[in-house]
């Protein structure tokens, strides 16, 4: 190479490791490493340790991966792993995401920061994940012999509600606390009604758990 002379400059050995050493080499993003760091970095969080996550985000960040994949991770982190256990997760994840987006880097390793460390260090729950799983899994079983019952079908017109739809449908707001304990499922599934979430003692959830199990006494079992 030349300086600013124009003079050649000899290349030692202790020029190129000098370089060498300041390379970020042990990442790569289309290979092993991506997914490797991705899977520890969101692991860290789930065990709720923020030093360790942000270990691996500042890895990732510094071996040039794409700092919007990272935040729609944060994303799906928010839901899966934390859920109801703090329903701020998901509102501060989505507004990452926006911001990040509008400011950029470098700026926004802040927010990613931020995230981050909010994410890793409030109460986890899963159970309104595994809740859709398991409704899921059900419904493809049952749907085939179950159908809505005319309580709870759509009437917009007279002839709907001639025919039944709408017809004994109990409004909760109608009752004291605004609920009245009544069987939302097809009436086929009355003698053994599924249930799916089972929130758990954890943060936010807690609250839910208490109010589904006060108000629930026949069809479902929270406690």
């Amino acid at each position: 190479i030349e300086n600013q002379k124009n003079r050649p400059v000899e290349i030692g050995l202790d020029f190129l490791n000098e370089v060498l050493e300041n390379q970020i080499v042990f990442y790569d993003k289309n290979k092993d490493y991506h997914y490797d760091f991705i899977s520890a970095f969101i692991k860290s969080m789930r065990g709720s340790d923020p030093d360790a996550a942000l270990f691996y985000l500042a890895g990732m960040l510094d071996g040039g991966e794409d700092p919007i994949f990272i935040m729609r991770r944060l994303v799906i982190f928010a839901s899966e792993d934390v859920g109801n256990a703090s329903i701020q997760a998901l509102q501060l994840a989505v507004s990452g995401l926006v911001a990040l987006e509008k400011i950029g880097m470098p700026e926004g390793r802040s927010i990613l920061s931020q995230v981050v460390t909010y994410l890793a260090s409030c109460p986890k729950s899963n159970s309104s994940y595994t809740a859709y799983e398991n409704a899921s899994s059900y419904f493809k079983e049952k749907i085939a012999n179950c159908k809505v019952p005319d309580r709870l079908k759509n009437a917009p017109t007279f002839l709907h509600k001639k025919e039944g739809a709408s017809v004994g449908y109990k409004y909760p707001h109608d009752y004291p606390k605004n609920f009245i304990e009544e069987f939302y499922f097809p009436d086929e599934l009355k003698e053994n009604p599924p249930q799916f979430y089972f929130p758990t003692e954890n943060g936010t959830e807690k609250t839910l758990k208490e109010r589904l199990s006060s108000v629930w006494r026949k069809w479902k079992k929270y406690v």
